[in-house]
């Protein structure tokens, strides 16, 4: 199993939920987080005015921090390769800020109220 790991824009989420969903694997977990890496600012992203002064600046003005999502998914090994895609597809506008996605090995997984593991506990 893997956990592929996305940080995307906040108005992907649904899109992405929808394709993921269409795809066979309704449950995601998503978490509104700040950070930042080379995109330095939001325009577009929220509903916001910024002031034509600072949007004069360019890139030597930014955010210290930008929100995005993080979206968490478990899938067999089979899958990771559709599931990326699929967000790839999704998210990708060819702009500074489209995201990351990380994928990480899981060992196990157990379902709470029937205490199923492996594959079973996730799908």
């Amino acid at each position: 199993m893997k956990e592929v790991i996305a940080i995307i824009r906040p108005k992907k989420v649904e899109p992405t939920k929808d394709a993921l969903e269409k795809l066979g694997f309704p449950s995601v977990t998503a978490v509104q987080v700040l950070g930042r890496g080379r995109q330095r600012g939001i325009a577009g992203e929220v509903s916001i005015d910024i002031r034509p002064e600072l949007l004069a600046k360019g890139k030597s003005a930014g955010m210290k921090y930008i929100p995005k999502r993080l979206i968490t998914i478990v899938v067999p090994d089979s899958e990771v390769d559709s599931v990326v895609s699929t967000i790839i597809k999704i998210n990708q506008t060819a702009q500074i800020g489209d995201g990351k996605i990380f994928i990480s090995s899981i060992d196990d997984a157990i379902r709470v109220r029937t205490n199923e593991e492996g594959e079973s506990a996730i799908m």
